[in-house]
């Protein structure tokens, strides 16, 4: 039986049929960084083994979801090339834990969710939304591309034009829209979720497990090959994109901004 220990950046709680993952550095807002990003795939790959659990909800401590990517410089390095190179390669095999996950992957998105944050929402087979969160992604901003499968997940459930204002254009999507658009199929109220959103997650993990998971595997099965695909475009071109001019000089802005505050 999985034990679930030794977590750091996330607080990781079973209970009964429902493993709860949270993100948990709420002085950073739950950003997320290599070590993160270590333990999501480490969870993500023990919970398939866990024969007791059918529900995995993915949420954050405090008021923030996630505001994604850690972009303060963690550490020194001599080899620029093997760093990027390493840190794509735990990044990707992240996003092959959530795609690979084979229990029903629920996000309760109880705040801000930023960057990679936005596009684990769409990796999770049911996302919920509080009603002052909201959905940013900010990508081409800091001269990178789409990440986390989102090239191809945010057209499919969005549809092209939304998916290319948020993806491309650097435009927010409210609670609201999240929901009109599909990319969420409920919005709660914080003070209900004990009262309500908790004892349907219970309900919703006593349906029967085998069931679940070939159900889950034949839903997955229409876009798997595609997203996939997109995981692997994306991680070749945000390799380039992290030693394109247009980082450097976001990154530049960053700290600056950082400085003055």
């Amino acid at each position: 039986m999985a034990a679930y220990q030794g977590y750091q950046e996330l607080l990781v709680e079973k209970q009964d049929k429902v493993l709860i993952v949270k993100f948990n550095n709420p002085k950073r807002k739950n950003c997320l960084n290599r070590v993160a990003y270590q333990e999501l795939a480490r969870v993500l790959a023990e919970v398939n083994d866990d024969a007791d659990v059918t529900i995995v909800v993915v949420t954050g401590v405090g008021d923030f979801f996630t505001a994604g990517n850690d972009l303060t410089p963690s550490g020194q390095t001599d080899d620029i090339q093997a760093f990027l190179v390493e840190g794509n390669n735990v990044f990707k095999a992240m996003v092959l834990g959530f795609i690979n996950c084979n229990k029903i992957l629920i996000s309760l998105v109880n705040g801000p969710a930023i960057g990679i944050g936005a596009t684990i929402v769409g990796l999770c087979d049911v996302a919920w939304c509080a009603e002052e969160a909201y959905f940013y992604t900010p990508f081409i901003k800091l001269g990178l591309v789409p990440e986390g499968g989102s090239s191809f997940l945010l057209p499919m459930i969005l549809g092209r034009s939304k998916a290319s204002e948020i993806l491309l254009l650097n435009e927010k999507l409210s609670s609201a829209e999240a929901y009109n658009f599909n990319f969420v199929s409920r919005i709660y109220k914080t003070e209900e979720l004990d009262s309500v959103v908790w004892p349907k997650l219970r309900e919703f993990s006593a349906l029967p497990p085998t069931s679940l998971k070939e159900g889950k595997r034949l839903i997955k099965e229409g876009f798997l090959a595609n997203l996939l695909k997109a995981n692997d475009a994306e991680c070749t071109e945000l390799l380039n994109r992290f030693q394109g001019d247009e980082f450097i000089q976001a990154i530049m802005d960053f700290a600056t901004r950082k400085s003055k505050l």
